[in-house]
Formats: structure tokens, C-alpha cells, sequence
């Protein structure tokens, strides 16, 4: 028995994480979406999906009129294919591939990395108190002069705008500075820093040092040595930290969400798109693919049965469905 199947627009990529899938139960959550700007910087959250035995299968229980779960009619004591699965294979050949932008939904809501909702409390205690200038004007030192004031032991008293955008302005400006390599000062303060904390890191995989580290781990240094002169309730966080600033880097949404009236900005959905630096080739992207073309299902059983399962297709009258994910698909043409 052969089933061909024409098909439109049927979309060859996932957005869900790959740990779950569709042949067990969904989590009480349901399955992670991936397909965030964020998780598509990870070269391992851009899947590419082709057509397999389980998109078959699910396609030929729908045509039947069978609209569980695969795994659900796979588990049933009904399962119309139970024998006769292990006969059927196919051959998926599409004629055109197509990229393009999709905008996708993401229904969790994430949050965006970068903005904030709200108005700003400029004159929270953490910009306003006694210890505010020494605190934050670590940040408005120079490499040299901020590793000679983690080695020296000193506490700073640099000048610096004491409100929560010039302060998240400044860490930007420091996460754009290149790495360096990690001699003479630069080495023995990130001595001092690995035996201070026991969670910072500071280095790239050649060994060299991210200077947006150095600040923010100063940041915390300096919190211990202002400790002994000021109350610092008003700056820490219940852990005892800096609202959005670790020992390794910072985020500019957790550090604003503490020092803005509003909730963090929800993000419902975005481009679906993966952009990497290719040696060679320069930065190119990776988009949706959409592919159109044809799906020849072959069944190799008894003419009786053939008979029998067409006569359960056109029963049902399935008129058009998906294949895979989205797309437009319908049989044009079944033979004995």
C-alpha cells in the first residue's frame, strides 16, 4: 500500500526543549520553550527537525481519525497499528526549502534582560546614604587604579553620579572593555580575589581576565570593608548581596527591578533567530526552515488489510492536516 502526501510550509525546526518529548507524558509544567533570543545564543538550542517514523505514525493515526496522543494510542490495547508499524517506511522528499523570520509566541513570558518597567527611586537608601559615594565610586576608577585599590587594601572615595542609571550606564560601559591578559597587578589582584571568594571566576578559557569581573567583584570587597564603618542593610539584598550584581558580572533587569516601582518587563514572544560568527564566512544567521514537498508512506501488508485501512481513511474524511510542525498537508493519492 502506498500513501502520498503533499504538504506546504511544514516548519523544520523545534523551540522545545529536547530532555521531553512527544512519546511521554507533557511535565506539569509542560515542556521548556528554548526558542528565546536568549537560548539561541547556545548553538545546542537551534534544532533542526526532519521528518521520522513517529511524525509517520502520528500522521496515519490522525488520518483514521485517531487523535490521541502517539504515545497514548502506542500504550492503548486499541492501537490500530500495533503490527503493522514495524512494515511501514517512507520517504520524504522536499522539493523546496525556504527560510525566513518567524515571530514567535512564547507564552511563559520571559523577561527581558535589559529593560525595566516603572518609575526609578533615585533616592533609594542604597544612592543617599553615608557609605553611597565610596560604595559605587569603585566603579568610576580605571583598571590600574582599581587593581592597585584591591591590592593596597584601601577603601575608595571616587566621584560618581549616585542614581540607578548612571550606575548600570557605568557597568555596561566596563562589560564593553576586552579582555587583558592576567600579569603583574592584574595577577595579584585576582589572587586576591580567588582566595576572598570562593565563587568568582574572572578568566576566559585562554587564561586572560574579564575586566567586568574585576569591578564586580571590587564591588563586594568593598562591601566587606565598608562593613566595619556603616550599616549596609538599606544596599543588600536578603542574601546579603547586590540586587543583580554577582562576583562575575551583572544583569541590568534584577539590578533595576530592586530600584524601580515596577514589575520586570515581560517578553511574549521574539524573532526566531540564531546569529554566530563563522571563521571565513563572517556573521551570518540561522532562521526558520520551512520546506514544501511530498511524502511517499509505504505499507507493506495483506491487500485484504490495505483494503481495510483505506476504508478507515476515508471514513474519518480527513481533509488536511499538519506534518510535523504546522505547514498544510493532504493525501493526494492512495494505491493498492
Amino acid at each position: 500500500m502506498r500513501i502520498m502526501i503533499e504538504y506546504e510550509s511544514s516548519w523544520r525546526n523545534s523551540f522545545l526543549d529536547p530532555a521531553t518529548s512527544n512519546n511521554e507524558p507533557l511535565p506539569k509544567n509542560g515542556r521548556k520553550f528554548i526558542g528565546s533570543m536568549t537560548n539561541l545564543k547556545k548553538p545546542e538550542n537551534y534544532l533542526a527537525r526532519e521528518v521520522t517514523i513517529d511524525t509517520v505514525m502520528g500522521v496515519l493515526n490522525r488520518l483514521i481519525g485517531d487523535q490521541r496522543k502517539l504515545y497514548q494510542a502506542r500504550a492503548s490495547d486499541d492501537y490500530y497499528f500495533s503490527e503493522i508499524e514495524k512494515t511501514v517506511y517512507f520517504e520524504d522528499r522536499p522539493k523546496v526549502l525556504n527560510t525566513e523570520v518567524a515571530y514567535i509566541r512564547n507564552i511563559s513570558g520571559s523577561t527581558d534582560q535589559n529593560s525595566y518597567t516603572g518609575m526609578i527611586r533615585t533616592t533609594d537608601p542604597a544612592f543617599s546614604s553615608d557609605y553611597s559615594q565610596e560604595l559605587w565610586g569603585i566603579i568610576a576608577l580605571t583598571f590600574e587604579d582599581l587593581c592597585e585599590f584591591i591590592i593596597s587594601g584601601e577603601t575608595s572615595t571616587v566621584a560618581i553620579d549616585l542614581d540607578p542609571i548612571s550606575i548600570i550606564n557605568r557597568l555596561e560601559e566596563l562589560n564593553k572593555l576586552k579582555t587583558v591578559e592576567n600579569e603583574n597587578d592584574i595577577s595579584i589582584a585576582y589572587e586576591c580575589f580567588s582566595k576572598e571568594f570562593e565563587d568568582f571566576k574572572g578568566l576566559n578559557n585562554k587564561g586572560q581576565v574579564y575586566p567586568i569581573s574585576f569591578y564586580c567583584a571590587a564591588l563586594y570587597l568593598q562591601l566587606k570593608r565598608l562593613a566595619c564603618k556603616y550599616d549596609l542593610t538599606s544596599v543588600l539584598t536578603k542574601s546579603g548581596g547586590l540586587s543583580g550584581i554577582s562576583k562575575n558580572g551583572f544583569t541590568k533587569k534584577d539590578f533595576m527591578a530592586r530600584y524601580t516601582t515596577g514589575d520586570k518587563k515581560r517578553i511574549w514572544g521574539n524573532p526566531y533567530m540564531r546569529e554566530e560568527f563563522v571563521k571565513g564566512e563572517g556573521k551570518i544567521k540561522q532562521l526558520l526552515t520551512k520546506a514544501s514537498g511530498q511524502l511517499e508512506v509505504n505499507i507493506d501488508i495483506e491487500r485484504e488489510d490495505a483494503r481495510h485501512l483505506k476504508l478507515l481513511i476515508d471514513s474519518a474524511g480527513v481533509s488536511s492536516f499538519y506534518l510535523g510542525k504546522k505547514g498544510l498537508a493532504y493525501v493526494s493519492d492512495i494505491r493498492i
